[in-house]
């Protein structure tokens, strides 16, 4: 059993009041918390290694340049890849918006498709929409069904299509917290060399993926939801598909050579790194994946499914509650709705005791029109949080809904 005692006392701010009570964080799959070798590492690098990289060649910048690449290797050791196919962006939006603007470009053409699905976050549609208006190509759209997963008929009569040329998919809803089977449907999709991007968000928080096994083409994440700092991602891609890809920004660092009449590009990964990266940010990052390490993350993912049925349980005993994305297998999120009360109310309520969530569209405004809602209110857990926490959740509920109904 884990032992989130043990692990919270690693996390600093969890020891705050929220309004004067006790704090319950549970907006994770909005950002984490940080724990404090990841505080620590990020200190010690802007007081004892803070240079500009790929520079200096005095000992200063050659240490802070180290530090650079460790953090690269590090992240690409957790998902078994090569240390050139770790791009590092500022988050999952820029990753996205990274692959839809490279890749689009390299093999999309007037007429060919992107499909996506209703459980997008708006980072992987408005991305493809904008390329796919320039482009002339289209986007199709894979519907979930009831319980909130893929309409997995609908999904493979697509891939079989010459014209279909991209699969972007999250890997788990950030709003329904279902699991897609990204592995299944990667290996369906190059049946038809159709290439895959996965929004890997929301699960590399939870489980540990090797990207080699899940033959994905791109994987994008944010370092903010990973017990990271903010302002720091990672765009995975295959190395032989990034050697053919166009730059996605133009400037320092990521060329060969510049010349009025022309300008050839760096090698990967450089080539797709314009300009002074975040080297405190991707230190902070890899020291996130060096704290995960110290964990069984079968472990972690079975704690959380164990605050998950705890809130859920309690919940669904309350009149009106409704919970959307009931899958098995969903990861711990828990967007539901109240009959009578607005998500916002909810929300306030909650706050004062001390209970922090996220209520809103969550960036899924498609998804919230096929749920026929405006909002929901979205519970979702880390392996810090305790049991207690999640029957405070059920409790505030209670105690909201006697109030305003």
């Amino acid at each position: 059993m884990l032992n989130y005692e043990k692990v919270r006392s690693e996390f600093p701010i969890l020891s705050r009041t929220n309004r004067g009570k006790k704090m319950a964080y549970l907006d994770n799959a909005a950002s984490s918390q940080k724990p404090r070798c990841v505080i620590e590492s990020i200190n010690e690098y802007y007081s004892q290694f803070n240079s500009n990289i790929h520079r200096g060649v005095y000992e200063l910048a050659e240490e802070s340049e180290a530090k650079y690449w460790t953090a690269r290797e590090t992240i690409a050791n957790w998902f078994g890849v090569s240390k050139n196919e770790i791009i590092f962006t500022r988050g999952t939006t820029e990753a996205l918006n990274l692959v839809a603007n490279s890749l689009g470009r390299k093999v999309l053409t007037s007429g060919d498709v992107v499909v996506l699905s209703e459980m997008e976050h708006h980072a992987n549609i408005v991305p493809w929409q904008m390329i796919c208006s320039i482009l002339g190509a289209k986007i199709e759209v894979v519907p979930i069904i009831e319980d909130g997963s893929l309409d997995l008929t609908v999904l493979n009569n697509l891939i079989t299509r010459d014209e279909v040329k991209i699969l972007s998919l999250c890997s788990v809803s950030n709003t329904l917290g279902t699991n897609n089977p990204i592995q299944e449907i990667t290996e369906k999709a190059h049946l038809h060399d159709t290439l895959v991007v996965v929004d890997g968000a929301q699960s590399v928080p939870h489980e540990r993926t090797n990207l080699r096994e899940l033959d994905c083409d791109f994987f994008a994440f944010s370092g903010h939801k990973v017990f990271g700092p903010m302002g720091i991602g990672v765009l995975f891609g295959k190395e032989k598909i990034l050697n053919e890809l166009p730059p996605y920004q133009g400037g320092g660092d990521m060329i060969e050579e510049v010349q009025f009449e022309g300008t050839t590009y760096a090698s990967v990964p450089q080539r797709f790194e314009a300009g002074t990266p975040n080297v405190a940010g991707t230190v902070g990052l890899g020291q996130a994946f060096r704290f995960l390490e110290e964990f069984d993350m079968f472990e972690i993912k079975e704690h959380e499914k164990m605050l998950l049925n705890i809130a859920r349980d309690g919940l669904s005993k309350i009149d009106g509650f409704i919970e959307h994305g009931t899958t098995p297998t969903k990861s711990a999120v828990l967007s539901f709705t109240i009959d009578q009360i607005h998500p916002h109310d909810l929300s306030s309520i909650l706050d004062a005791e001390g209970i922090a969530i996220r209520t809103g569209h969550h960036c899924c405004q498609p998804l919230m029109k096929t749920l026929g809602v405006e909002a929901t209110a979205r519970a979702s857990f880390a392996f810090y949080n305790t049991p207690k926490e999640a029957e405070k959740l059920v409790e505030a509920v209670e105690k909201t809904v006697n109030l305003l109904r």
